[in-house]
């Protein structure tokens, strides 16, 4: 017969059980680091409603996630790291390979008014991904992760209508990244954007990440 745990001769009271260990202790302190110098360098250079670029918003809770260990909000950020990374490595490579660009999604990287050092964090787009993947390997990929980022996204992507610069586009929420066009009315076009993102992006990156990784544990 198992016996229950002595109570604290302080208090009284059965002591709390033992808290694991962190799962990423030393990327915990990667996602320190980053945030210190990838918040104010960024801010400094673009300015803070840079900070509402899908991918921007991304990494930065990626840190988060990291520094509390949060299986949801990596989850989350699996789902759109990957349709971030790629898309941003096309571009980028595009110009290097061809002179010219995909779609111009990339084209500070190569505009000296930015700081060299600041255009080189944007090297991140393409460890990014990587790292969540590697993260949901561990943990888990739970579902609701799906939800949360097209929470996430919508957010953004409504701000970025009422905050930023038509010419800036950011998340596309003024034209689309293909024909450089409105989609019908503001609120149509936002509803098409995300729907985009949450139906094809994120849903057929979610299926692969559920049958991959399974069902996680809870955060």
């Amino acid at each position: 017969m198992a016996l229950s745990p002595a109570p604290s001769p302080v208090s009284g009271l059965t002591p709390d059980p033992p808290r694991a260990p962190h799962a990423f202790p030393r990327l915990r302190w990667l996602g320190l680091v980053w945030l210190a110098i990838y918040l104010p360098s960024y801010a400094a250079a673009y300015g803070l409603t840079n900070f509402l670029f899908l991918c921007n918003l991304g990494v930065v809770l990626t840190a988060v996630a990291l520094i509390v260990e949060s299986p949801l909000l990596l989850s989350s950020q699996a789902l759109a790291a990957p349709v971030i990374g790629l898309a941003w490595s096309l571009d980028a490579g595009w110009r290097l390979a061809t002179g010219s660009f995909l779609y111009g999604a990339t084209g500070y990287m190569w505009d000296p008014q930015y700081p060299l050092f600041t255009r080189l964090l944007s090297l991140y787009h393409v460890a990014w991904p990587l790292l969540v993947l590697y993260c949901v390997r561990r943990l888990g990929y739970d579902r609701r992760g799906w939800a949360l980022q097209t929470a996430i996204a919508a957010s953004a992507i409504v701000a970025a209508r009422l905050l930023t610069a038509p010419a800036d586009n950011v998340n596309f929420a003024f034209e689309d990244p293909f024909f450089g066009v409105q989609i019908g009315p503001a609120p149509v076009h936002v509803a098409a954007v995300l729907l985009a993102l949450a139906g094809a992006a994120y849903g057929l990156t979610h299926l692969a990440l559920d049958r991959a990784f399974g069902s996680a544990r809870r955060s």
